[in-house]
């Protein structure tokens, strides 16, 4: 079992991937921080994986993303599975007011996901079992005046792997999308904390591998967000304009 993991350094993606390396996976690290995944490498070792190799890239690189799959697929051959983990929270008040910031956050949350997915499935063995699993965010179910930037991205990526799934429906390729609440991570690392909303790393992994594991194609992150999230969709536009959320 070979696991790519886009966005290694991410709190959620480690957390995982310690889960996988008791299985002993091996494992493709990839990320910008050669020291970061080079330290990862080594702790995965240490859980039980049989291999874990970095691979420093900017994964927000748009242009070179098809090339970089190809030299990924060349020197490791075709995963097994591959995590999407990356993503930018950022500011809304920033991004609403600069387009440069609103940008780097459609380009990272959608544009550079939606193409690493597309380049991962591109020319794949028909007969070639392949899981790629995604993280999204329950912001991307409805727009939210508090953050609709960073929702429009993870609901734009939503769109594209409900597409997908239904793609490749009914062959060996399964596509997951993992919808989080709020996680205590250093990408939330600026927002108070506190309350049951709030779940930690190793739960989301842990619902990560469930779904892995089972097949699910869409996983609310704790269970929870489901039926909250299922409330907010269909409240009457009348009443949800008034929300303060």
């Amino acid at each position: 079992m070979t696991i790519l993991i886009l966005g290694a350094t991410s709190a959620i993606a480690q957390a995982y991937a310690r889960r996988r390396a008791g299985e002993g996976a091996r494992f493709v690290l990839a990320g910008r921080r050669q020291d970061r995944l080079a330290a990862i490498a080594a702790d995965l070792i240490a859980c039980g994986a049989a291999a874990a190799d970095p691979f420093v890239v900017d994964l927000t690189a748009i242009d070179g993303i098809e090339e970089t799959a190809r030299a990924l697929r060349a020197r490791f051959g075709e995963f097994d599975e591959a995590l999407i983990a990356y993503g930018l929270l950022g500011e809304q008040v920033v991004s609403e007011q600069d387009p440069h910031a609103a940008r780097v956050m459609f380009d990272t949350n959608f544009t550079s996901a939606a193409l690493w997915a597309l380049a991962l499935l591109k020319d794949r063995p028909a007969a070639v079992p392949f899981t790629l699993v995604a993280i999204g965010s329950v912001a991307g179910d409805r727009g939210r005046a508090s953050n609709f930037i960073y929702g429009a991205a993870k609901g734009a990526l939503d769109r594209l792997l409900e597409g997908l799934a239904q793609k490749y429906g009914g062959s060996p390729v399964r596509i997951i999308t993992i919808k989080p609440g709020f996680v205590d991570t250093p990408m939330t690392a600026g927002i108070p904390k506190g309350g049951p909303l709030w779940a930690t790393p190793d739960a989301v992994a842990a619902d990560i591998a469930r779904a892995v594991a089972k097949g699910r194609r869409v996983v609310y992150t704790p269970w929870f967000w489901r039926p909250i999230m299922l409330i907010i969709r269909h409240l009457p536009w009348f009443v949800f304009k008034r929300l303060k959320i």
